[in-house]
């Protein structure tokens, strides 16, 4: 019992779990709010989760291994949070604003990834639009942009 206060209380690092792989906090953040947005309507079904995995392949550059690591250890990671006010603090810190739209594009086209933009998902990119000082304007053309690109519009 003792242990587990002292965790609470402990800075956030002392208690978390080694990192299997060195990834940019920054990336992992963006990962892991792109996992919270594809679990906000209850379903994080093989769609979604091939949509991150392929927009972290393209638009991060990396490999299908770190992709699929950088996934994984994105789930561990939205597993274990509370908040994510976190990430887009991290994000915000670690983007210029160009890589931020281009975050809030990829949210996007994880919240459309089975066809339909749900309350929930809609309600996030709200409040992460904001945190992360993107403007409604910039996010509403990327809305439009994944829209486009997904034959949806």
């Amino acid at each position: 019992m003792l242990d587990r206060l002292k965790n609470i209380f402990a800075p956030d690092d002392a208690g978390a779990p080694k990192r299997e792989h060195d990834f940019e906090d920054r990336d992992l953040a963006a990962a892991a709010l792109m996992v919270e947005a594809a679990r906000l309507d209850d379903r994080f079904d093989a769609e979604e989760r091939e949509r991150i995995r392929s927009l972290l392949r393209e638009r991060f550059h990396m490999s299908d291994g770190d992709a699929d690591a950088l996934l994984a250890e994105a789930e561990r990671e939205s597993d274990r949070s509370v908040e994510w006010q976190g990430f887009t603090r991290q994000i915000k810190d670690g983007f210029d604003y160009a890589q931020r739209i281009a975050l809030i594009e990829m949210l996007w086209e994880v919240a459309y990834a089975d066809g339909e933009l749900h309350d929930y998902e809609a309600s996030l990119l709200r409040r992460v639009t904001g945190l992360l000082y993107v403007s409604d304007r910039d996010s509403g053309e990327a809305r439009k942009r994944v829209l486009d690109r997904l034959g949806l519009s």
